[in-house]
């Protein structure tokens, strides 16, 4: 087995890739994005796409639009819902006592016909 620091599918004496042997590269377009904390990113896409409206900052993680001077809002953060408030939101307290007196009634009956 040989030992040494060769990349497997290279052979000693290769030199880099490069861009003209790979052949010619797509036309592309770079499109500039800001944040509201004022970074600035530029991507590139292929020209015949139509770029996105907004795009994550890579710095902050922000949305970032195309209009330097108005920049996406900051995303409202949701506070963090229960189990019990995602319930309470679908049920109103009369479906609640419904349903708990539905469970209790099996609850009973099931003990009743056990002894």
């Amino acid at each position: 087995m040989a030992t040494g620091n060769a990349i497997r599918g290279t052979r000693v004496g290769s030199g880099p890739v490069r861009w003209t042997e790979r052949g010619e590269q797509a036309p592309r377009r770079s499109v500039t994005y800001w944040c509201a904390n004022g970074h600035e990113t530029t991507p590139a896409f292929a020209a015949e796409i139509t770029p996105p409206t907004t795009w994550d900052c890579p710095r902050c993680g922000l949305p970032a639009g195309q209009d330097e001077q108005a920049p996406p809002e900051r995303p409202r953060a949701e506070p963090y819902k229960t189990h019990l408030a995602y319930v309470k939101e679908r049920r109103t307290d009369a479906d609640g006592e419904a349903i708990l007196q539905e469970a209790l009634a099996r609850l009973h009956q099931r003990r009743s016909s056990s002894f």
